[in-house]
């Protein structure tokens, strides 16, 4: 009888993950436990994925207000410090702030507007448009952005962030002064240190801030890359994908997490003789059309992965195929012609129509597909089975999730 199930999930439940647990062990035993209690074996190809939260969890990857104020004041100097372009968030970087206010005497807090870099908005396009408010060339005072648009709370959270950021400030200790820009080197005349909070566009913005006279320029990727005491850290990418852990500590992104997943690759081998692919996985990304959030806090999609998930897939889409060259073909003679375009197709399908959406790990970019599956982006699980087509066992926060093959060949 012919195969009717295609992508299968599942949740697999685990411990709760603490520091200094072996996370090999506990993952492949896990694994190893929900398929003989459940009746699925592994194969070839499957897809292990853990989340980045409970690796960092494992290595201890922690880091305290006070630390993160200690290594702002050692590279920054503990005067005034512009902090630009952070992201709204409770969760994401309210602590970092708080480390940062208290490694400064005063913060001058430029936030992007309408929204920040992942779709918070502090206000709508439609508010700009009315103002007759031009966000790419206006920079705005607090006194003016309040007798513009008053008080607009977050419509998830309720919170007001500009009131949130800047009592958590004065709260440290700091003086703070808020202003609005896009441009990040509108900052300048306010302060000459800068501390840029942005994520996937920091590159470009330290460059511009240092060609425009900046005398320090550092981002979020520059604090906390070595230990302060005994603290943890991210050489790579500092406190970037950080998450709140307390009110006064943060979990960092996982580091080093190469020997990790090919210790849970080969464990897995040694037992089952099948070849998995392992990951440790961040964001996603979406964009909720409603809340207008993009979600990807974190530097990266994967920060380790197996070989076997390196490069871009090299997929056809298949409704594509359908609607196009097999139009005039149904039932068993339709699904034999795509199974022939799959065993026949190229091996770069680069430019041509019917590829579907792709993904390179090491990066947060789409690529391939239209401007449209752009925008759409990735999000965990889909990340796998849109893109992959394998078995994919992930473990988050709540438990692995396992996916098989689609279609046969």
């Amino acid at each position: 009888m012919e195969r009717m199930v295609g992508t299968v999930v599942r949740g697999i439940r685990a411990p709760i993950i603490r520091s200094g647990d072996d996370l090999t062990k506990i993952v492949t035993d896990s694994v190893f436990l929900a398929a003989e209690s459940e009746g699925f074996s592994l194969q070839d190809h499957d897809v292990v994925a853990v989340t980045e939260a409970v690796v960092a969890r494992a290595q201890n990857n922690y880091a305290t207000v006070e630390d993160i104020a200690s290594d702002v004041r050692a590279k920054l100097g503990g005067e005034t410090i512009g902090v630009i372009f952070p992201i709204l968030s409770r969760n994401r970087f309210a602590i970092c702030l708080r480390g940062i206010a208290m490694g400064a005497k005063k913060v001058v807090l430029m936030l992007s507007y309408p929204s920040d870099e992942v779709g918070n908005h502090l206000i709508s396009w439609d508010q700009l448009d009315e103002k007759g408010i031009n966000p790419y060339s206006d920079v705005l005072t607090l006194e003016k952005y309040r007798e513009l648009f008053g008080c607009c709370l977050h419509p998830f959270t309720g919170v007001d962030y500009i009131d949130y950021y800047s009592d958590l400030i004065r709260g440290c200790g700091a003086e703070v002064e808020v202003i609005f820009a896009n441009d990040c080197r509108a900052v300048l005349p306010y302060a000459k240190r800068v501390l840029t909070c942005d994520i996937h566009t920091r590159e470009r913005t330290k460059r511009l801030l240092k060609a425009a006279g900046a005398e320090i320029v550092l981002g979020l990727d520059d604090i906390m890359t070595s230990p302060i005491g005994d603290s943890g850290y991210n050489e790579q990418y500092g406190l970037l994908g950080s998450n709140k852990a307390t009110e006064d500590k943060l979990k960092l992104f996982p580091r080093n997490c190469q020997p990790f997943v090919e210790a849970v690759q080969q464990v897995i081998l040694d037992k089952t003789g099948k070849v998995v692919e392992v990951m440790v996985y961040g964001d996603g990304a979406f964009k909720d059309p409603m809340g207008k959030i993009w979600e990807l806090a974190d530097p990266v999609v994967s920060p380790g992965y197996t070989a076997g998930l390196s490069g871009q897939p090299n997929e056809l889409k298949l409704k594509y195929l359908a609607d196009n060259d097999f139009a005039n073909l149904a039932g068993d003679e339709l699904k034999e012609a795509i199974k022939n375009s799959i065993r026949t197709k190229k091996e770069n399908l680069t430019g041509s129509i019917g590829i579907g959406i792709c993904a390179d790990l090491r990066s947060q970019h789409l690529t391939g597909g239209t401007a449209h599956h752009k925008q759409l982006s990735l999000r965990k699980l889909c990340v796998v089975k849109q893109l992959l087509g394998r078995s994919v066992c992930f473990f988050s926060d709540n438990g692995f999730l396992t996916c098989h093959n689609d279609l046969q060949i």
